[in-house]
């Protein structure tokens, strides 16, 4: 009985290798064709470059006219074509033949349609081997399937100026108490990106959450008080050299991408789902809530004693915020627009407009 366990574990053992050596020659043998398959091409397509050269000699020397020559290079060309042809078709039936003797399921093969209706392709774990015939040539390519990846990330980063407008004029900008070049705003996010078809294409839904910290300066020395529960701003008795009103907000955006350039392809001949595309434009909006806001003031009192003042109060800001936003860029940098749609305090018709650039990093 003993004896019987024994020589059963030795015969699984010796099954679990066969099967591992059998897979490592599989592929061995696929690459070995693969090989000859690109030897079989270059060779062809070498030998018909000497015949055309020896053929433009013959021409320049005037001993065959340039009609001559178009007839013996068009000759010359389809020979080698055909020579191709019956040479990588041996190396096919040779593919075909390995596909059939593998009955394991280890290794997938899906018959294909190309364009001359004489493609297939070989899937190994997460890669694949396809063999097409275009023009008689038969190529081999190694997929790499984290190029169809459907859905991706990018981390976001933001910065630029902002300000507020009056009842939706954004002619009141340059009436505005706020300085505009010193009221800046950051904006710290991460983003998901999934194209809409399931195979290459140009447009994306993007989506993501992010982190603002915006920035508005009062000019003309004045801060932002409390008066009767309604928010005031007022003239600083001491020169300030700082009065910003800070607010923290979480963000969640929403855009449709277009990437206006012509999707590529990679050195293989895969055709890019457009991820990487030089120009984007991005329309959307975006709905967010405040997580804090504070004012910091910088002074010098009557002694010329420096002061410095932080205010934590919600200046009777509007907690939820919702608003329209826009990008277009040129790879992963773009010029960035934002408009809030509600009024940035309660009771009033001001609204939050941001300008600045964005940089999409992948």
């Amino acid at each position: 009985m003993k004896m019987k366990k024994i020589t059963l574990c030795i015969c699984l053992f010796a099954s679990l290798v066969m099967t591992s050596q059998e897979k490592k020659s599989f592929e061995k043998e696929i690459f070995k064709i693969s090989k000859k398959i690109d030897f079989i091409t270059k060779a062809q397509k070498d030998s018909l470059k000497v015949k055309v050269i020896a053929i433009e000699s013959k021409l320049q020397k005037g001993e065959i006219t340039k009609n001559k020559a178009a007839i013996l290079k068009s000759e010359m060309a389809m020979y080698h074509a055909k020579q191709i042809e019956i040479k990588v078709g041996a190396q096919e039936i040779l593919i075909q033949q390995l596909v059939q003797d593998k009955t394991n399921g280890k290794i997938v093969s899906s018959i294909k349609d190309a364009p001359l209706g004489n493609s297939f392709s070989l899937s190994i774990g997460s890669n694949g081997i396809l063999f097409t015939k275009d023009a008689a040539i038969e190529k081999s390519k190694v997929i790499d399937s984290s190029k169809k990846k459907r859905t991706t990330t990018q981390l976001i980063f933001a910065m630029g100026v902002n300000n507020v407008t009056q009842d939706h004029r954004q002619t009141t900008l340059s009436d505005s108490e706020y300085k505009f070049w010193q009221s800046h705003f950051y904006e710290l996010g991460y983003s998901w990106k999934t194209r809409f078809a399931k195979e290459t294409s140009q447009i994306y839904f993007k989506y993501g959450i992010s982190f603002l910290w915006n920035n508005l300066r009062l000019d003309k020395n004045q801060i932002h008080i409390m008066l009767d529960n309604t928010l005031r701003t007022e003239t600083f008795p001491f020169k300030l050299s700082e009065s910003r009103l800070r607010h923290v907000q979480m963000n969640f955006p929403v855009h449709l991408e277009w990437n206006l350039s012509k999707n590529k392809k990679d050195k293989e001949g895969l055709v890019l789902d457009g991820i990487d595309n030089p120009f984007r434009l991005g329309i959307g909006g975006f709905v967010g809530f405040k997580l804090g806001t504070r004012q910091y003031l910088e002074y010098k009192d009557a002694s010329g004693m420096k002061r410095k003042e932080v205010q934590y109060d919600n200046f009777d800001m509007n907690t939820l915020n919702y608003g329209l936003s826009a990008y277009v860029g040129y790879k992963m940098t773009s010029l960035y627009v934002k408009y809030d749609l509600n009024p940035l305090f309660r009771d009033t018709e001001m609204r939050n407009i941001s300008m600045g650039i964005r940089f999409d990093l992948n």
